[in-house]
């Protein structure tokens, strides 16, 4: 006699079966035990110089970012929602919106200026400083 492991629903499930019965022929089996996992290890880069460094970093580039993107919107709302301004005319019979517009190429420069200057005197320090502890620490481990 084989064994069948959908039995007919008025038959008793048999008692010594290795297999769990079943409630419904497309019942999923059961899933597999869950493996365990390895402790977590902390990920690289969270020593306090690194965060400090992130952030400066971080900073630098919302500020140069804001300073173009914030000209950009600002072209684009008046463009929206001042016709008038834009259509009026400036110096020299040149449309303001024109002008505006031709003003967002040295804004633009403006902001790469200022994320290099930011770099040059807050981030570049920072990087500067790190590596040179870093670089001092590794010539301690070699000396021991």
């Amino acid at each position: 006699m084989s064994y069948d492991p959908y039995p007919p629903h008025d038959s008793p499930a048999p008692h010594d079966s290795p297999l769990p019965r079943l409630t419904y022929p497309w019942q999923p089996p059961p899933p597999p035990p869950e493996r365990r996992r390895l402790p977590r290890r902390p990920a690289l880069g969270n020593h306090s110089d690194l965060r400090i460094l992130r952030g400066a970093y971080r900073r630098q580039r919302r500020v140069a970012t804001t300073a173009a993107l914030g000209y950009f919107c600002l072209f684009l709302g008046l463009s929206a929602f001042a016709p008038s301004l834009m259509s009026s005319t400036g110096t020299g019979g040149v449309p303001t919106g024109l002008l505006l517009a031709l003003l967002q190429l040295p804004v633009t420069w403006l902001a790469i200026a200022l994320y290099e200057h930011t770099a040059r005197r807050r981030v570049d320090p920072l990087a500067d400083r790190f590596r040179k502890q870093a670089e001092l620490d590794a010539r301690r481990e070699a000396a021991r």
